[in-house]
């Protein structure tokens, strides 16, 4: 019989007068549920709340973070230059990135990628090894890319287009955040005072209007424990049960605050 332990985290937070997840207006995001307008925060802005939370505060230890970036290039070449200062780190690093088969962006900027990718610092050192080795298997590389996956792509896991070997299926879902209540944004008229003013001037140094609301918002999030322990062992599985929902609770997107 196959084992199943899911962990739910349901959560009312009454937020103040903000817009901390805007769209591609500015104004606070919000979605229509129950006949009503409700604010609402998207699943990916408290992701990246939460991931913050895990290295700020602590919640994690620092190699089972990792970080989802273009500047794969960099972060090889930082590391091949601490294990093997008398190498070429650069070029190097370039010739790692290139066996991994990722595509750069060559018509911007040579050491980026076209897109982000999730790294641990373990898959980091393990591509600089090959790298400082002279290897060009392909397939070491991917391996290497594949292996020792930090906790939170365990927890929120990883989609590569270019080499679906690599995706990891999340461990934990979390929910769009909507409040609990119908609500409607309002507009707020600020104005910010210039503590150096010209002499003939009397008025504000800056002026403007933003979007904003306020809510209780209903919060769910979901960790297959499972999904857990098939890269981490039970103790360690238990640990991270528990700093993710510490990071559930505690954390908030900045946006507007």
């Amino acid at each position: 019989m196959k084992k199943r332990l899911y962990v739910d985290f349901h959560v009312l937070q009454t937020v103040p007068p903000s817009c901390i997840n805007r769209d591609d207006t500015g104004s606070p995001k919000t979605a229509i549920y129950g006949g009503v307008t409700r604010a609402r925060v998207s699943s990916q802005a408290w992701k990246h709340a939460m991931r913050q939370a895990f290295e700020e505060e602590s919640l994690l230890d620092e190699e089972d973070v990792g970080k989802r970036t273009k500047k794969v290039t960099e972060l090889v070449e930082k590391e091949i230059a601490a294990l093997a200062p008398e190498k070429d780190a650069a070029k190097l690093a370039k010739e790692v990135v290139k066996n991994t088969g990722l595509k750069v962006n060559e018509k911007k900027d040579e050491k980026k990628l076209k897109t982000l990718i999730f790294l641990s610092k373990a898959q980091v050192s393990a591509l600089a090894e090959l790298g400082i080795e002279g290897c060009t298997e392909a397939q070491k590389y991917k391996d290497a890319l594949g292996a020792a996956p930090s906790v939170d792509m365990v927890l929120f896991g990883r989609m590569v287009a270019e080499a679906a070997s690599l995706n990891y299926d999340a461990a934990a879902q979390v929910a769009h955040s909507i409040s609990t209540h119908a609500v409607q944004n309002e507009y707020d008229y600020f104005t910010a005072v210039d503590d150096c003013p010209d002499s003939d001037n009397a008025g504000a140094g800056h002026l403007d209007t933003v979007e904003y609301n306020s809510a209780t918002l209903y919060r769910y999030a979901t960790v297959n424990v499972m999904e857990l322990e098939r890269h981490l062992d039970a103790k360690k599985a238990a640990e991270v049960v528990r700093s993710f929902g510490e990071a559930f609770i505690r954390s908030m997107p900045t946006g507007k605050q």
